[in-house]
């Protein structure tokens, strides 16, 4: 299997909780994390975009780093390590990300990627006036995919023209055209998310329990298969691990007992907007209700593998066994540690 970081490139990383580290990001930070990853033999990393965070006593995700900014930079600080940005696809013509993916796959010799987000937080956009109305919760695959159309023509030509409902592109130029063919990553979990990923992606990441996970493999494979195509499949996990399954489970618990209780709301608001249904926003939903091995909300949603050292390892070689993934996307409470430990105490023990 294969093995990402998912950057803390917005404020808190990915726990909404006083139980947790709380710190703006920073690109030192993500430099180190990045860097240590590198060494520690991971394949790749992987920053988001947020444009509005969910406040709360923790500010979570108030402040975020821009993904392609974050990313050309670390690009010209690493050596072999894979780098995904993240594109919300509202914010930004896609002749102009064309470029910008070109320019970063130029500085990191042919390392970058290129992750989708269609965008379901409507404050995100609205505050900017690029809200396309609700329509677009239903539409967005249909956005996206003439938009990645048009960027891999943009990267095999050179050139694009394209005139439809979505954008007007005449005989638009962009070069330099990248070295290599750019992967294509997306989270799309709804049924029509998991089409769009079967149709015209390379890579889909997964955010769900170990339960639904072995189905939605299953799903994935069936859908590309038909399509003529394979897909690699990459689970999104937190992981704490420590010297003792007692001394993990402790930080665990103590991450849901200190919940940003204003920010999870602010979460909620949000998703209970998505009139798409099946997908990350019905996951964020569900997390109140949810244990830390299947994603509590203080959590974000994200799976907890949890334990000892050892026992960590076992886990991911059972689900790895069990669900059939072809990698995992780890975040930590604490990264550069948790990293390095990965990298020193687990890695070295999974079969």
């Amino acid at each position: 299997m294969k093995f990402g970081v998912f950057l803390p490139n917005g404020s808190n990383g990915y726990i909404p909780s006083a139980g947790s580290p709380v710190y703006l990001p920073t690109f030192e930070h993500n430099k180190q994390i990045s860097i240590e990853a590198e060494r520690q033999g991971l394949d790749f990393v992987l920053s988001m975009m947020k444009f509005r965070g969910f406040g709360g006593e923790t500010g979570y995700w108030d402040a975020c780093l821009e993904s392609f900014t974050l990313m050309a930079a670390i690009a010209a600080a690493t050596e072999k390590i894979g780098l995904f940005p993240s594109i919300s696809l509202l914010s930004q013509h896609p002749a102009y990300v064309a470029r910008m993916v070109a320019t970063i796959d130029d500085i990191s010799g042919g390392r970058c990627g290129l992750n989708i987000v269609t965008g379901w937080n409507k404050a995100e956009y609205e505050q900017m006036g690029l809200w396309r109305g609700d329509d677009y919760y239903v539409e967005r695959y249909e956005y996206a995919a003439e938009y990645l159309s048009i960027l891999r023509q943009l990267w095999r030509d050179g050139t694009a023209t394209h005139k439809s409902k979505y954008f007007d592109l005449d005989d638009c130029s962009c070069l330099p055209r990248p070295q290599v063919e750019i992967p294509i990553v997306c989270a799309g979990q709804s049924p029509r998310g998991k089409q769009f990923v079967a149709d015209v992606a390379d890579q889909q990441f997964v955010m769900t329990d170990v339960k639904k996970l072995k189905e939605s493999v299953v799903d994935i494979n069936e859908r590309a298969a038909k399509a003529g195509r394979k897909v690699g499949i990459y689970a999104l996990f937190h992981m704490i691990a420590s010297d003792t399954d007692a001394q993990a489970t402790r930080i665990g618990e103590d991450i849901i007992a200190k919940a940003d209780n204003g920010a999870l709301q602010n979460i909620l608001a949000s998703a209970n907007l998505d009139t798409n249904t099946g997908g990350t926003s019905d996951q964020l939903k569900a997390g109140l209700n949810q244990t830390i091995d299947d994603g509590n909300l203080a959590f974000m949603g994200i799976p907890v593998i949890h334990g000892s050292f050892a026992t960590v390892a076992e886990k991911i070689d059972q689900i790895g066994e069990e669900t059939g993934i072809d990698g995992m996307l780890f975040s930590w409470p604490d990264f550069v540690g948790g990293v390095r430990d990965f990298g020193e105490r687990i890695k070295p023990r999974l079969a």
